[in-house]
């Protein structure tokens, strides 16, 4: 039992005291593990670290139900976060949507699942994402072309979801497993070369590290930081010009919009499509461009379609969202906001 602590079992523990240093002892904080080595790893850091600070350390599976045996697996997990001392431990199924793209959908009813049980139970919910997550998800986001918050990556903290890991590579999660004698689940959609995340970690990140050198998902992870910040100043200045430019009737004022700087328009666009009822995940930099084609080209074209059934259109120097019957008709004008 003697001897000098891993140096990587210390590294995610004190990932997990910095990440939670403002939460008070007695509040609950629940590990989203999938029984990865990521997960693994911060849940027992989190215990380890939840038992000196006070803490009310559970765990959250959730079993997409994608492959077979999937409840087996989930139920494993939840025995081994038990035996680490977590408690409540939870196994929640999710039904995974049919039809979109079957890792957004799984995302997607992951976290709602996640945000409903840190409601319900009123907690602070861990994530185990690394530093390599970072770096794939900022490689993801320069391959769409989104723009400078797709290029932010993945926040620290997002409502309730924390994720302490971010500035861990997966290989110290490995160790800091071995380490600890936990055996961690190899998911095999991580091997699937079908999805885009697992050809950019297996194929494109160690061919980048080749030809440029060693560090590019270090680089790659300071990129999203700097490029979070800049976001945010952004989206807090778009959060300023939205009022000016709204009109009463719900409708955008086309002189106040053409006046904006580009990425501060952009901004109040986006928002006003959201709030009119384009889905989030559907919402790409093109239909932005278009939008923006009624500001700034306008020469009388007809509106742009936008996802969800919302349809943007120019009148008499204002912009205007409206909503449209899946079969095409026209609905109402949305006020956005």
């Amino acid at each position: 039992m003697g001897g000098a602590l891993d140096a990587a079992v210390a590294d995610v523990r004190r990932a997990v005291r910095v990440a939670l240093s403002d939460v008070a002892p007695g509040s609950r904080v629940l590990v989203a593990c999938s029984g990865g080595a990521d997960s693994l790893a911060l849940a027992a850091g989190a215990a380890f670290e939840g038992a000196a600070a006070g803490w009310l350390v559970g765990g959250l599976v959730v079993d997409h139900g994608l492959q077979d045996g999937s409840a087996g697996v989930a139920a494993e997990v939840a025995t081994l976060l038990r035996e680490m001392g977590c408690d409540p431990v939870e196994v929640i199924a999710v039904t995974v949507a049919a039809g979109a793209g079957p890792e957004a959908a799984a995302r997607d009813a992951r976290y709602a699942a996640l945000n409903r049980a840190a409601e319900r139970l009123d907690a602070v919910v861990l994530l185990g994402h690394t530093l390599d997550d970072q770096a794939e998800t900022v490689l993801l986001g320069l391959a769409r072309g989104s723009g400078l918050r797709s290029l932010a990556g993945m926040a620290p903290v997002t409502g309730r979801c924390r994720r302490p890991l971010l500035g861990l590579t997966r290989d110290c999660t490995e160790r800091a497993c071995r380490a600890l004698d936990l055996k961690y689940w190899q998911d095999p959609h991580n091997l699937d070369p079908r999805y885009r995340r697992v050809r950019v970690r297996r194929t494109v990140l160690p061919v980048l590290e080749e030809q440029l050198g060693p560090g590019v998902s270090q680089a790659l992870a300071r990129t999203a930081a700097l490029a979070r910040a800049d976001a945010d100043a952004l989206d807090s200045l778009a959060a300023e010009l939205l009022p000016s430019a709204r009109q009463q009737d719900g409708s955008f004022a086309v002189a106040v919009l053409s006046a904006a700087p580009a990425s501060l328009r952009r901004r109040v666009l986006r928002i006003a499509a959201l709030a009119a009822g384009c889905p989030g995940g559907e919402l790409f930099a093109v239909h932005i461009d278009e939008v923006e084609r009624l500001v700034t080209n306008w020469h009388g074209q007809a509106g742009v379609d936008l996802p969800g059934h919302v349809r943007a259109t120019r009148r008499h120097g204002a912009l205007r969202f409206e909503a449209r019957q899946p079969g095409g008709g026209d609905g109402s004008p949305l006020a956005c906001g």
